[in-house]
């Protein structure tokens, strides 16, 4: 196996221990690391657990010991540069001795990067290796964060076929079917906000838990965010401690992702109702929708968004299709259909 095999071989492990299971999804990045002997062999490897423990470089460099002198380390993120609750990797991987590093992606963090230049600096060997969309894939909402000063948003609602998200007295319990219940949780669980209006909190009482198909809570939550300036009733269940709630006493989404930005959140799932909605989309503010659509019509009833003032065909908010998935039920009734789209930018409500 020529080295080149051998560090792309590194890189894909470095992933995978990347994503292990149960490591938070914020604030911080996903990170592995793997460090290789000159043989190509594995000498140890390690990934980032969560804010406050060892980076990937630290935990990898501490399993190898003296063995990491004259090394290649191969990691998912560019060494940062940075002394925070834990030092620089850069300076670790030096004062280990590890010759050569390779790395995906180029960290976006402007308080953390510099690590290659700090590395080349001392003399060590530094490449941008394979891999790099992989890396960005895998921490995809903390680098827009870090990138863009802000969460990533991704606005989710169920509809009938004619964009109903309820029927005229209100009742929209059944316009998305379990399956697509079940795929709303498996996509909440992989964001670190959730986040309504105060008016779904006081019509709908929502829990905005992740749960089971049981119905049960799980270790990990997301925060939930209520934002508006109505004090929340006593009893609604986001108050009932089986998650963290925040209130965020605004009606001006820029306003309400700086706060969640401030307390490191890095994506936002929101799930308020047809104002919040246009509220979001009129600011810009959305960067991805997942609609769920079930095959029944409705014909009046709540629309999935409120009027954002469009007039005409040629000020449409147009949306890129990025994903469809069909999500079968027990009959074609219970059949709904997932599309996951982006707004494309330059329509008259979009303002980066």
């Amino acid at each position: 196996m020529t080295n080149t095999e051998a560090e792309r071989r590194a890189m894909q492990r470095a992933l995978a221990i990347a994503a292990t299971p149960g490591v938070p999804l914020g604030p911080n990045p996903r990170v592995g690391c793997v460090l290789l002997a000159p043989d190509g062999t594995t000498i140890a490897e390690g990934f980032h657990r969560g804010a406050g423990t060892p980076h990937a470089e630290a935990a990898a460099l501490a399993a190898a010991g003296a063995a990491a002198r004259g090394a290649t380390a191969v990691v998912t993120l560019e060494p940062c540069d940075h002394t925070g609750r834990t030092g620089p990797c850069s300076e670790a991987l030096i004062a280990a001795g590890v010759r050569r590093v390779v790395y995906a992606q180029t960290d976006p963090n402007p308080v953390a990067r510099g690590g290659a230049g700090r590395l080349h600096g001392a003399g060590v060997d530094v490449e941008q290796g394979p891999m790099a969309a992989e890396a960005e894939a895998l921490n995809r909402a903390w680098t827009f964060a870090v990138t863009h000063g802000r969460p990533l948003v991704t606005w989710k609602f169920a509809t009938t076929l004619d964009g109903r998200s309820a029927a005229p007295d209100g009742t929209s319990r059944w316009v998305s079917s379990p399956a697509a219940r079940r795929d709303t949780h498996r996509l909440r669980a992989l964001c670190d906000t959730m986040l309504v209006g105060t008016n779904t909190v006081e019509v709908d009482d929502p829990r905005l838990t992740v749960r089971d198909e049981d119905d049960t809570p799980l270790p990990r939550q997301p925060l939930r965010a209520v934002m508006g300036l109505r004090d929340l009733p006593p009893d609604r269940r986001v108050l009932d401690g089986e998650a963290e709630t925040v209130h965020l006493r605004t009606r001006d989404p820029e306003e309400a992702l700086a706060r969640l930005h401030a307390l490191e959140r890095r994506h936002v799932f929101l799930e308020g109702g047809p104002t919040l909605a246009r509220a979001f989309l009129q600011a810009g503010l959305v960067d991805e929708v997942v609609a769920y659509v079930a095959p029944m019509l409705l014909g009046a009833g709540r629309n999935a968004v409120a009027d954002l003032g469009i007039g005409t065909i040629a000020d449409a908010l147009h949306l890129t299709l990025d994903d469809v998935a069909v999500l079968p039920g027990h009959d074609g009734d219970d059949t709904n259909v997932r599309l996951t789209m982006r707004p494309q930018p330059g329509a008259e409500q979009r303002r980066n």
